[in-house]
């Protein structure tokens, strides 16, 4: 296929409803994604144990998807039971390590059980479970100031870890990104096809950089929090808002831009 596209969605708030993590709202785009022969690359900080099931559910096991943040990729066909967690591992020893004044002010999903995962993220106790099995991040809530803050994330990046704001978590990894890993992705698809090329769809501040990298990104409402400030980009028509929040934003726009291809 000639024209095939490469498209980029984020997750919670964007392709899921924030509240109720369902995609049924977007369920015609992505059925016509699919029988169209495009590829759909779900990029969340969700684990691998997490999106595999979803990228299943949603007709898309034969795509990678970008986990945690960017900080890990699950390629096409795999579950990710079997990832690597040493990356984790040197995250929460670098941790260890922060002086307790500043340790204390930040509580990761590895501080917590899985009843209060559940608790912070709405999820079900078995999905919640999946939340835990991380493999390269450790997303969590940040309650100190933003002086602290910056001296934490100063200390943190002397071990090669980077923080990042998502919706609604303080993420740490060791640096990769939605954005940076989207190069890897599209090289498995060196035949993808006229403009737009490639898509990006998200709701937060952390999606900015994979929306600026596509040749189409789309901001999606999300009625939760205050989303995405005034892009450059969007002068030019390059970045594109949606009216319609979460997974009801998305489909509208992805049939607009498949209507226009």
């Amino acid at each position: 296929m000639t024209s095939r596209m490469i498209v980029f969605s984020d997750l919670d708030g964007t392709l899921l409803d924030h509240e109720t993590y369902s995609f049924d709202a977007a369920k015609p785009a992505l059925e016509r994604l699919k029988s169209e022969g495009h590829v759909l690359v779900l990029a969340s900080s969700k684990t691998a144990a997490e999106i595999a099931p979803l990228r299943e559910a949603m007709g898309f096991a034969h795509c990678p998807a970008i986990v945690e943040n960017g900080a890990g990729l699950l390629q096409a066909g795999e579950s990710g039971e079997t990832c690597d967690g040493s990356a984790h591992e040197a995250i929460r020893a670098a941790l260890s390590d922060l002086p307790e004044r500043l340790r204390s002010r930040f509580e990761g999903f590895s501080d917590w059980g899985i009843a209060e995962i559940a608790r912070r993220t709405g999820l079900a106790p078995e999905q919640a479970e999946k939340a835990a099995r991380r493999r390269f991040s450790e997303p969590g809530v940040w309650s100190g100031s933003d002086t602290e803050l910056e001296e934490f994330v100063t200390r943190l990046s002397k071990s090669g870890i980077t923080g990042v704001r998502g919706g609604r978590f303080f993420t740490l990894s060791h640096g990769s990104t939605k954005a940076s890993r989207m190069e890897a992705v599209l090289a498995m698809y060196p035949d993808a096809g006229k403009v737009p090329k490639t898509v990006a769809l998200g709701d937060a501040p952390n999606d900015v950089p994979m929306l600026e990298n596509a040749d189409l990104g789309i901001i999606i409402a999300n009625r939760a929090h205050a989303g995405i400030g005034s892009l450059g980009s969007e002068v030019s028509g390059k970045i594109i808002r949606s009216v319609k929040f979460g997974p009801e934003g998305w489909n509208e726009e992805m049939l607009r831009v498949l209507d226009t291809r």
